[in-house]
């Protein structure tokens, strides 16, 4: 055999990395970014997986967003086999998530996830790597059927609304989400599916949705159910309706294709460029303003005021599995103190006799019930007003208090919802 090739420093060469290799190196990327830096997901995508092909960008996303929604089970596996726990973003560990959930979860053959993700380490954890990976396939290691949560968010969701949410949300994150869809009216050209809610379609296993029957004429848009009854509570126009926080621009086309004559306000402009885009596909009329709505203001008052607040997103969860690493007590903290800066400065917009819904996609209270409860106790000029039976989907039922809570487990039977809190309020004629 020949001896391996010389640099000119005389250092042997380091054989080439297996095919592969650079798409388990930008998970690697994706899950430090996540876990260590708190970005999300998809932020993280483009930076992460820069000067990789479609393909191997898919399998980059894939790997790591499988990781986060198995974590605290791949740790307990790799704690089982180490003398000494791991810290938590080491290189090694990492490296035996990626290795061990393409092989547990993903379908990988272990002698493939093992050698492409052993270039990612050097030395002692190279060796650690491959011994402790070694060790678990052969002794039969597998995932539980459904994923654990981390302790933080089960302790937490499970004090505010019970172990049988915890339970649910770790089946909702188990199962792929369907795909829905937000038809622009009721004859609009679009696939076959079932249906939960007029102008609604829901796919499961659908093909790619650029292929899909209607994309090309924009007669829908995708929209997760929860994420559409906001708008759905402001009913139909015509008046005068501002959509704050408006991008994508799910609500802003709902609105303008319920008759408002809608204003969309947004405050980045890359997200203003992408609910343009949308507005353009499906031919609906809004006017998009760009600007930071805490120090904007409406010309006149609004018969509608929609305000789907910044908030944690722990209520999209199934599909955004790193909001349960990012979204800690001091981000949500954060976010329930913005909101009430923008909903107290909204309300000032609505005219009397008109209606304000707030809605957030966070599964926590301090951004909902609580929310709501402490702007009702200061503005005597506003009131509650509950959903009625004819108004949500049938299987969906306001609470006690008159608030609409989507909780996991909520349309379980029929594929779930993302969660979300919605609150429909009505300012005092003059």
């Amino acid at each position: 055999m020949l001896p391996p090739a010389k640099t000119p420093n005389n250092r042997p060469r380091r054989p080439a990395d297996p095919p592969g290799t650079a798409a388990r190196r930008a998970a690697m990327r994706l899950l430090d970014a996540v876990l260590r830096r708190g970005d999300p997901l998809e932020a993280a995508l483009p930076a992460a997986t820069r000067g990789l092909e479609g393909p191997d960008r898919g399998l980059a996303h894939a790997i790591a967003a499988e990781a986060l929604r198995r974590l605290p089970d791949l740790d307990a596996l790799i704690d089982s086999a180490t003398r000494q726990p791991l810290p938590a973003n080491a290189k090694a560990r990492t490296a035996l998530r990626i290795a061990l959930v393409q092989t547990l979860s993903l379908g990988t053959p272990p002698h493939a996830a093992i050698a492409t993700v052993l270039p990612l380490v050097d030395g002692g954890p190279r060796k650690l790597v491959h011994g402790v990976f070694g060790a678990l396939t052969r002794g039969g290691a597998a995932l539980p059927e459904l994923p654990s949560l981390p302790a933080e968010v089960a302790a937490r969701w499970g004090a505010n609304w019970g172990n049988a949410v915890v339970d649910a949300a770790a089946a909702a994150i188990a199962a792929p989400p369907p795909l829905d869809l937000t038809l622009a009216d009721p004859d609009a050209l679009a696939p076959e599916g079932t249906s939960l809610a007029p102008d609604h379609r829901r796919l499961v296993d659908p093909a790619p949705v650029t292929n899909l029957a209607g994309y090309a004429e924009g007669t829908w848009w995708v929209q997760d159910i929860a994420a559409s009854l906001p708008a759905r509570l402001l009913g139909r126009g015509p008046g005068k309706a501002l959509d704050l926080c408006a991008a994508p621009g799910g609500k802003t086309m709902q609105l303008a294709a319920a008759g408002w004559d809608v204003t969309a306000l947004e405050i980045a402009p890359s997200r203003a460029a992408r609910l343009h885009e949308n507005l353009s596909r499906t031919h609906l009329p809004a006017k998009v303003v760009i600007a930071d709505a805490l120090d904007w203001e409406p010309a006149e008052p609004m018969d509608a005021l929609l305000l789907d607040a910044p908030c944690s997103a722990t209520g999209i969860f199934r599909r955004h599995p790193d909001v349960l690493y990012r979204a800690h007590p001091a981000i949500i903290a954060e976010m329930a103190a913005l909101q009430a800066r923008l909903l107290d400065r909204a309300a000032g917009w609505v005219r009397p006799g008109g209606r304000l819904v707030f809605a957030t996609c966070s599964l926590e209270p301090e951004e909902g019930e609580a929310q709501i409860e402490r702007f009702l106790a200061t503005r005597a000029d506003y009131a509650l007003e509950p959903a009625t039976a004819g108004e949500l989907p049938a299987k969906l039922i306001r609470d006690a208090a008159g608030f609409l809570r989507l909780l996991p487990g909520t349309l379980a039977d029929v594929g779930g919802c993302d969660g979300f809190f919605i609150a429909r309020l009505k300012r005092a004629s003059a």
